[in-house]
Order: C-alpha cells, then structure tokens, then sequence
C-alpha cells in the first residue's frame, strides 16, 4: 500500500513539474517572440529582410513546382501575387501590434505561475502598449481602451 501511495505522489509530483516547465517555456516563447517585434519596430530593416528572404523562399519553391509541372503558368501567376501581396502586408503591419499582443500572451495564458518570463511581459506589455498608442495616434487612428484587451 505505502508503494502504491508513494506511486501516486511521484506521478503526481512529475505531472505537476512538467506542467510548471511547459508554462515556463511558453511564457519564455512568447516573451522572446515579443522582444523580436520590439526588435522590428526599432530596426524596420531586420522586419524587411526576414520577409525577404521568406518570400524569395516561397517564390523559388513556387517556380521549382512549375518547372516540375505541378502548376500550370496562370496558377503560378496567381500564387505568385498572392505571396507577394502577403509579403507587402506584412511588412506593414505595426510590429508593436503583434509585440503587445505576444507580451499579452505570455501574461494571460501561461501564468500562473508567476514565472520570470511572465513578469517581464508584463513591463513590457504596458510600455508597448503606450509606444503602440503613440503609432496609432500618429496614423490618425481611433480607438478604444477595450480594443486593446
């Protein structure tokens, strides 16, 4: 019975702990996916050359299925357009949008617990917010307080 009982515990025990980790490593993804769009907004560069290379990966796989004949040239065409208008729209979408929303997502859904992770996206959650509200006010955009939760 005491083997049985300690069993229990120790699985118990090991649930727990894996959950803790995987809260922490998410909060610790979402931080870190945060930061990179902090990162974005201040070097707008480093946010075009990553959606560079994505679309220049996108084309090539695009035009080596051509060549193999998996696509007819209207359906390239079409595809073609459609990677670049999402590449155009990417690069101006507001980096600070998606940096708040990432820090909002560490606070939210992976705490508790109140891992250092967490804590960071919270600073960062509110000074992001005020420089995303700066972005907006500048672009003449209305909003709401309640859009931002």
């Amino acid at each position: 019975m005491k083997r049985i009982v300690l069993a229990v515990v120790a699985c118990a025990a090991a649930v727990y702990a894996m959950a803790y980790a995987d809260l922490v490593l998410r909060a610790r993804s979402a931080y870190l996916e945060g930061e990179k769009y902090l990162e974005w907004n201040a070097h707008p560069e480093l946010k075009r050359a990553y959606y560079d290379k994505l679309l220049a990966e996108k084309e090539a796989r695009l035009n080596a299925d051509f060549k193999e004949g998996k696509l007819t040239q209207p359906e390239l065409d079409e595809r073609l357009d459609l990677a670049r208008f999402e590449h155009d729209e990417r690069i101006k979408e507001s980096s600070l949008k998606y940096a708040y929303v990432w820090f909002q997502t560490a606070v939210e859904l992976f705490s508790p617990p109140e891992s250092k992770w967490v804590v960071l996206s919270r600073q960062k959650m509110a000074s992001t917010k005020e420089l995303w509200k700066k972005e907006l006010d500048a672009q003449h955009v209305r909003y709401e307080e309640y859009m931002f939760e």
